[in-house]
């Protein structure tokens, strides 16, 4: 099969690039960087620099690659895209990722008719964002929260965006938990060793988490299933931070993390980590499991933030 890949050299990108060819696909990665081709390259597919938000750019690179199927793992949450992370200002920190989950989403898409490719997978996200109400743990049944009135709305707007594009065009969602694995989580293991991630309240909001190299397996079976709807892609253990961030900061050699009043984290850090932490949802991966046949390797943070750390 022959798969274009937008988004080949972010964290995720990197991981599918080689399981796509191992398979027997053929890849073409897109790069908005021209250093990075050489890099995609060695990974096996034939590397493009591509604009997602010029669209007469993505229906060239599309037609030329003659692709399929689409898959769209573009995001702009790099230091490099959208500077150090600053959940404070959720809004301004993942602007670049906005409009590649809109105007992004609506090119490829474009490009996809244009050229007739029936099949468009691309990424989503279930981490802490599932609705807050009723239990903890959420299926794909379940909607997202928006968190309307809050720096959050963007970002969460525009996942909804891709999930009724990309679905409503007879394709896959795949919603990753929170990603790690090779250089997923330095920006959160730096802040846990120099003690500023703490914990919020009772940390009793949860969260779902995925390994990188079992997100790259997942999409590989929705690409070749021509799978479509919504996948929740997430480990067999959602638990509340007051598990997780603690087991973090020991497997990272870092001490216990400190742990701040709801107040004063509204304060300094924002009404997006106060919910995060004390109101999270997580989400299970019953569905997928059951229909793509996927099974993760870490099946639960605890195996890979070890791992990963020690």
């Amino acid at each position: 099969m022959r798969v274009f890949l937008a988004g080949g050299t972010g964290v995720l990108g990197r991981r599918l690039v080689p399981q796509l060819v191992a398979r027997g696909h053929q890849v073409t990665a897109t790069t908005t960087n021209p250093a990075k081709l050489g890099a995609l390259e060695q990974l096996g597919a034939e590397a493009v620099v591509m604009d997602a938000l010029d669209a007469a750019a993505v229906g060239e690179a599309v037609a030329k690659a003659q692709p399929d199927a689409i898959v769209h793992q573009m995001t702009g949450l790099s230091r490099t895209h959208a500077g150090k992370p600053d959940l404070k200002h959720f809004d301004r920190w993942s602007a670049p990722t906005i409009r590649l989950r809109t105007e992004g989403t609506d090119h490829l898409l474009a490009a996809a008719q244009a050229t007739g490719v029936s099949h468009v997978v691309a990424q989503g996200y279930a981490n802490w964002n599932g609705i807050r109400t009723g239990g903890w743990v959420k299926t794909e049944d379940d909607p997202l929260d928006l968190h309307e009135g809050t720096a959050a709305y963007g970002g969460m707007a525009a996942l909804k965006h891709v999930e009724d594009a990309v679905v409503g065009a007879g394709g896959a969602v795949m919603r990753y938990g929170g990603f790690y694995g090779p250089g997923a989580t330095d920006d959160q293991v730096e802040l846990v060793r120099k003690r500023q991630f703490p914990l919020v309240g009772q940390g009793t909001g949860y969260a779902s988490w995925i390994h990188l190299d079992d997100a790259a397996a997942a999409t590989v079976l929705a690409v070749e299933q021509h799978a479509t709807g919504v996948f929740n892609i997430v480990d067999d253990e959602p638990a509340p931070a007051n598990q997780w961030l603690p087991y973090l900061a020991e497997c990272a050699g870092a001490k216990a993390p400190m742990r701040i009043p709801v107040w004063l984290a509204r304060l300094l850090a924002g009404e997006v980590v106060v919910s995060m932490m004390t109101e999270g949802r997580g989400f299970s991966n019953a569905k997928a499991k059951r229909e793509l046949g996927w099974e993760p390797h870490y099946r639960s943070w605890r195996q890979g933030f070890k791992e990963d750390l020690t």
